[in-house]
């Protein structure tokens, strides 16, 4: 067996030759040791004498969903000294919202600052899901450079390549970081190679390819510059930044120049623009101008200028070309508007984010059970509270519909939606949402839908049933791969109509072993009809408390949503029929009691418990022709129209 040196050697041979025959008119002076890391020797230096002047380094980490990104922040974050020894810290400590802990993932880019030497280094915590691109897309504005994690087994999935994308078109230098290496299937050789591969496929200029790359293990704090390395820190990593990363450029006498790419809100302060300096000096009590979208300039006062600094924010009374800070006293203003110069501005270009995919309806609650556990329950509080958000969602379009009480968002995925829903309801809003419809448009007259590219992690043996469910949902598998470990990835392309409750089916098929990761594709001429939901709905017919006994009785019929003595109402979705058909029951029966006895009529019932559905599980559920009630209490599911003498009709 070769020596790890050896194999890469080999390696980067023939990616320069792959490289060299896909871009035969690119530049054949570079030579195969491009592909290697400058930075080969790192670990023996790790010193932070730099240079004697501060200077600044701006770098977004970016990777796919579960890949280590804010592990990684969390220990460069305690290697920096910006935590006393006796201090408590959490783990992923940048993921500051319940839902991110809750979930285990980042939903919003958050900057952070450590100190290395005599450089200050900013660092943008970026999201991992696709549904959360917008966040990476303004996060990638404010910096100079970026570090893609890749996981050590998993390889570059569908958010890698998304995030590359964003990085290569902005031709922003890259450090690569294999990280957990420490798994028991890690396989850096290989996964260095898919890298490559990436690179190559994704059109990579010439100078794009020189890139150094480290294997961490960021649960430990540990980064080499290769895999025989006895490295104990980040130490290397800190320095590749330094190294390998430009500082910022822009000319500190120009007229100032800084775009907003994230918003934030202080009670004592009001609304507070995060953005970054391109040019110019802005300083504390500066008069500045806000250049707005629509062309106006807004002139203001800047009452209040911070720099971020671990997880605080500390006052400054300057900021230089290349620095990140949050200003206050700029109440009205918005993402992607420009502060700038009152007399000479000088606006930068806007930022520009994918257009949304799918849609959902958001309706004031109808039900009988309306306003009994939420606190905002109109049409009113559910406009300013998505007016609210698309102040600081920019991926995000909200439309009004023929009725005042409906109103049509839009977004990227279902996740993004549910996470705004899931939001609102915690806050203590009621609505109703109905299904997720996909986003079409025409092009040349012929009806277009987008597409997505999906992969699937799963054990061998389900391989058929998976192919199976995807090809009923005209899917076409493009790639397969078997790293002999047991599980095998398949790559589709989808309608994006097929994912639509796609998740909850595959997991189920699979005994909850199988990973979906999707990511849009571009737009695909329509591809007819895709059959949803098989099976049709057991619903209440009369309002009332549930009972075990009838629970008992109708368990037979299908799969049951709820348990006993939960209030219903008629029109209320209650279970899952196991046949097609929707059907009419009677969930609130009560056992008669008589004088008569028999041997057996005192047994006790055995119910079979209940499927309490999500939120994201009873999105993916409804049909066309039913509402999911969200309430701060309660997630029920419900037909639009209640009446069954009605539906029948």
């Amino acid at each position: 067996m070769s020596p790890p040196g050896i194999r890469l050697s080999m390696t980067i041979e023939s990616h320069w030759g792959r490289y060299l025959h896909k871009h035969p008119h690119r530049n054949t002076e570079l030579t195969p040791q491009a592909f290697t890391h400058p930075t080969v020797g790192l670990a023996a230096v790790l010193t932070c004498e730099l240079a004697s002047t501060t200077s600044t380094r701006n770098v977004a980490i970016i990777a796919h969903v579960d890949h280590g990104k804010t592990t990684l922040v969390d220990a460069m974050l305690r290697q920096s000294g910006i935590f006393r020894d006796n201090e408590t810290v959490a783990e992923r400590v940048m993921d500051s919202g319940d839902l991110e802990r809750e979930r285990g993932i980042t939903i919003l880019s958050k900057i952070t600052g450590v100190t290395f030497g005599d450089t200050k280094i900013n660092i943008v915590d970026t999201p991992g899901h696709s549904d959360f691109g917008g966040e990476v897309e303004r996060a990638l504005t404010m910096v100079d450079g970026v570090m893609l994690l890749v996981d050590a087994s998993e390889g570059p999935l569908p958010q890698t390549r998304y995030v590359l994308t964003k990085a290569l078109e902005q031709r922003l230098p890259q450090i690569i970081v294999i990280n957990k290496i420490d798994r028991q299937d890690a396989r850096a050789a290989e996964v260095l190679n898919e890298i490559y591969d990436l690179f190559i496929d994704l059109d990579a200029e010439e100078e794009q390819l020189d890139f150094p790359v480290f294997y961490a293990i960021a649960r430990d704090g540990i980064a080499k510059t290769s895999l025989d390395d006895d490295s104990t820190d980040l130490r290397p990593l800190f320095q590749a930044i330094v190294d390998h990363l430009p500082p910022p450029a822009g000319d500190p006498e120009a007229p100032l120049q800084m775009q907003v790419a994230n918003l934030d809100y202080s009670d004592y302060l009001g609304r507070l623009a995060i953005g970054r300096v391109y040019q110019g000096t802005l300083k504390l009590n500066d008069q500045v101008g806000i250049a707005k979208l629509n062309g106006q300039l807004q002139k203001t006062k800047i009452t209040k200028l911070y720099s971020f600094e671990g997880l605080k924010r500390v006052e400054e009374t300057v900021g230089r070309p290349g620095d990140l800070l949050a200003i206050a006293g700029v109440e009205g203003i918005t993402i992607g508007e420009t502060v700038t110069h009152p007399e000479t501005p000088t606006p930068r270009k806007a930022i520009q984010i994918d257009e949304p995919t799918i849609a959902m309806t958001f309706c004031v609650n109808t039900s009988p059970f309306a306003g009994k556990e939420g606190k905002y329950v109109t049409s009113r509080n559910i406009r300013d509270r998505l007016d609210k958000e698309l102040l600081t969602n920019v991926s995000i379009r909200v439309e009004d519909t023929d009725s005042p009480d409906t109103f049509r968002v839009m977004g990227r995925g279902e996740l993004q939606l549910a996470i705004l829903i899931e939001t609102m309801r915690r806050e203590s809003y009621e609505l109703m949402v109905g299904k997720p419809e996909i986003l079409t448009r025409k092009i040349d007259g012929v009806l277009q839908e987008p597409l997505e590219h999906l992969t699937v992690d799963c054990p061998e043996e389900f391989m058929g049933v998976v192919m199976e469910q995807l090809g009923s949902r005209k899917a076409k598998m493009t790639k397969m791969i078997n790293h002999g470990t047991g599980r095998v990835r398949i790559e589709f392309e989808i309608p994006s109509r097929g994912l639509i409750g796609l998740r909850s089916q595959i997991l189920t098929d699979t005994k909850g072993t199988a990973i979906l990761n999707s990511l849009f594709a571009g737009y695909i001429d329509w591809q007819g009809d895709i059959p949803q939901r098989p099976t049709g709905a057991l619903i209440a017919d009369r309002p009332g408390k549930t009972t075990g006994f009838a629970i008992f009785n109708l368990q037979e019929r299908g799969e049951m949503f709820v348990r006993p003595s939960m209030d219903v109402y008629e029109g209320m979705v209650v279970g899952e029929n196991a046949r097609p058909n929707d059907l009419n029951v009677n969930i609130v029966k009560e056992k008669k009691l008589t004088n008569m006895r028999a041997s057996n009529s005192e047994e006790g019932i055995r119910l079979v418990p209940p499927k309490m559905l999500n939120l994201e599980q009873a999105i993916e559920f409804i049909n066309d022709d039913e509402f999911v009630e969200v309430t701060p209490d309660s997630i029920r599911l419900r037909k639009k129209e209640l009446r069954s003498s009605f539906r029948k009709g």
